[in-house]
């Protein structure tokens, strides 16, 4: 199956952050919305799993329920993101808008895909079926040594996180492996860069993004 392209149709910039958990997406995501915003732009942020009501419950039963068939957790996720696109993504990109998500579709590809074992290219084919194959304009991918986010999660763990060295190691290199075969599209940097020096790498790239600048 050929790579799909960003949907350039839409008016507004979709950008999602990606990377293992303790990453420091969160403080990225609101770093990137500051700027964005001073631009002039309308900006939504948003987050998978949870990023509507239905995500919310999703995000409580995959994260930190009772044991989730891995198929099932699976279809879970991308039954969340095909709502999510078509509820709260879609529309935002059709009005004007930039969407930065905290996850997207590449999480799945890397944590049920490599991490649980469940063939990278069907859970890729399953999730750009739910979302009608829309890909993100940027993915920037803050990449930490999953052992660096263990720490700095002070032993706060959910289902995922609670998952042993080599699967949080698939999962990374999996990220890394899906940047590194497309680099006009993704941005890496470096986890354990300061926060503010990691903004002013995304805000640089950001600022090359057809639509952005202003």
């Amino acid at each position: 199956m050929s790579e799909p392209e960003p949907s350039l149709s839409l008016r507004g910039v979709f950008i999602a952050f990606e990377g293992g958990d303790g990453a420091g997406k969160s403080t990225q995501v609101r770093l990137l919305r500051e700027y964005l915003e001073e631009l002039g732009h309308t900006v939504v942020v948003t987050r998978e799993p949870g990023g509507t009501t239905f995500g919310r419950t999703v995000r409580e039963l995959v994260l930190h329920g009772d044991h989730v068939a891995p198929r099932a957790e699976a279809l879970l996720f991308a039954a969340d993101r095909a709502h999510h696109v078509e509820t709260l993504i879609r529309p935002a990109l059709e009005r004007g808008d930039v969407v930065i998500t905290d996850r997207y579709m590449d999480s799945s590809i890397a944590y049920q895909g490599a991490g649980r074992d469940l063939g990278v290219e069907e859970v890729r084919d399953l999730n750009l079926w739910a979302t009608g194959a829309l890909l993100p304009t940027l993915t920037v991918l803050v990449d930490l040594p999953a052992e660096v986010g263990r720490t700095r999660r002070q032993g706060v763990h959910d289902r995922l996180e609670a998952e042993p060295a080599d699967f949080h190691g698939a999962v990374r290199d999996l990220f890394l492996g899906l940047a590194g075969a497309d680099p006009t599209r993704y941005l890496i940097v470096d986890g354990e860069l300061p926060p503010g020096q990691i903004h002013e790498l995304v805000r640089d790239r950001v600022a090359t993004v057809p639509g952005v600048a202003r």
